[in-house]
Formats: C-alpha cells, structure tokens, sequence
C-alpha cells in the first residue's frame, strides 16, 4: 500500500474528523490538545471564505498545528474552494484537503500534490464525478438533512466509494451513519465548541471527544 494510501486507511479507521471552525491561532495549539487528550486525532482547519485575514489565520493555525503535534495529528484544511487554497494549506502542512462541493481542479491540484482529496457531494452524480476525478473519501454534506435512509439507499449502488457524512453528526447519532454505510463522520460545533474554547474550558473538549471516540470505536 502506498504512503497515501496508508493514510487514507488511518483515517478510515479512525472514523471521525474534528472540523475545527473560527478558532483563531492563539487557542489552536490548546484546542487541538483537548481533542488529542480525548482520542481524536484528525482535525480540520476550515477557510472563512468572507474575511482574507482570518484565511491568512488559518494557515498559521495549520502551521502551528504541525509544529507542535508533527505526526500526532492527521491534519487537514476544510472549505477549501480554490487551486491556490489547496497549495497554500498544503504549504502550511495539510495533509487532506476538504471542500464543501465538487471541483474537479480542486480535487486534481490535490492529487497532483500528493495529498488525500475529500470533496463535498450530495448527488449520486457529484458523488460518481468526484471519485472518477480523483478524490479518496467523499465527504457528504449535509448527511444531517439528507437522513440515514438516504445514505443506506444512497450506498447500495455505490459501496465501493468509501463516504464520510458530515453536517447535522452528533454523538447520539453519529453510529448511526456508520451503521447505514459511511466510513466516517465529521463533527463540528457539537464536538468543537467554541463557547468552552474561547473561556477556556478545554476539558469540555476533551470529554467531549472522548464520548465520541467511545460510541464509534466501542
């Protein structure tokens, strides 16, 4: 199995990524420490696509993320909707990179980096059109709208493209799209919550996590 492909079975088998979103440079370090502390070990750094300073901060949050966990964290950038953004999260130590939608220069500039491609879908289509474009791992989004019974009925056709659900995953109901087919969840706000971040309360994080890593990996 080739290093890319190794990684893409790390994340599988981990089954859940951590979206990390609007948590500025200065809290990263400490945030992603409270996931890690509770057994989650990939984490998302999403773009804020409105404000080119904060993009700007969540390159340094990326480059800080590395710095201080290095092969700990499998670390990626979320909302990522452009060539250059793909480029530059992957300067900045991104080892998978994660879009809301399909871009097949999106997914290709990915590829052609070296790094793993997990585009956003919501159709049979977009889900076929981003695998035969190159991506490893569909993300899709909004699982939470879109229901279990969509998923299952979703997968029966397409079981061989590996899907992690993402939008509207809880820890009540995160087993359930694992049980349906996914491979994975994402898990923003209601794992990463920024109100207990920005007072400080990272040990909210941490059991939080840990609830999580006990109902997926249990």
């Amino acid at each position: 199995m080739s290093t890319n492909g190794m990684f893409k079975q790390k994340l599988i088998d981990h089954k859940i990524i951590a979206i990390i979103r609007g948590v500025d440079s200065e809290r990263i370090v400490n945030t992603v420490g409270a996931l890690l502390k509770g057994g989650i070990k990939a984490v998302e750094v999403t773009f804020n696509q409105q404000d080119a300073m904060k993009m700007l901060d969540t390159l340094k949050c990326l480059k800080l993320i590395k710095e201080a966990y290095g092969d700990q964290v499998y670390l990626g950038a979320g909302t990522v909707l452009t060539t250059d953004q793909v480029i530059s999260a992957v300067d900045a130590g991104a080892e998978y990179i994660i879009s809301p939608n399909v871009d097949v220069q999106v997914i290709q500039k990915t590829k052609e980096l070296g790094k793993l491609s997990l585009p956003g879908a919501f159709t049979p289509s977009e889900i076929v059109t981003a695998y035969h474009a190159g991506a490893d791992i569909i993300k899709l989004f909004p699982a939470g709208n879109l229901g279990i019974s969509y998923i299952k009925a979703l997968l029966a056709p397409l079981s061989h493209i590996p899907i992690f659900a993402v939008g509207g995953v809880n820890v009540e109901n995160a087993n359930e799209f694992i049980k349906a087919g996914a491979q994975g969840v994402g898990v923003g706000g209601s794992l990463v919550d920024n109100k207990a971040i920005y007072s400080g309360e990272y040990s909210k994080i941490t059991h939080m996590a840990q609830a999580y890593v006990q109902k997926l990996q249990g």
